[in-house]
């Protein structure tokens, strides 16, 4: 059993910056690379930022510059930190985990239950 939780999302004014934490626990035997996925209504889901395990970064073209993921390699844990906010960051933001639960199982994906940013303009 795995569990990724987010935290950190809430309501903020344009231009104001927020963290996004995620956690991954259970069992855990090795992670691959973690990231950010975000989702506004009537929209598809996009890829908003993912670190790897080498620690290797890519972002999205429309946080370049603006968004950082980093890591807690001792916590399973990876961060997002969103600063200069605009109304179009709008959206849940679901976090995501490559990782292997043993030395016997193959990769997989798993999914937090995702957490809302608001941007007022």
């Amino acid at each position: 059993q795995v569990q990724l939780v987010e935290s950190g999302g809430g309501l903020v004014q344009t231009g104001g910056s927020l963290r996004l934490s995620c956690a991954a626990s259970g069992s855990i035997f090795s992670i691959n690379a973690m990231g950010w996925y975000r989702q506004a209504p009537g929209k598809q889901r996009e890829l908003v930022a993912r670190i790897t395990s080498g620690g290797s970064t890519n972002y999205a073209d429309s946080v370049k510059g603006r968004f950082t993921i980093s890591r807690d390699n001792a916590k399973n844990t990876v961060y997002l930190q969103m600063n200069s906010l605009k109304p179009e960051d709008t959206a849940v933001y679901y976090c995501n985990a490559d990782l292997k639960e043993t030395i016997m199982t193959k990769r997989r994906d798993y999914w937090g239950q995702g957490t809302q940013v608001t941007v007022s303009s």
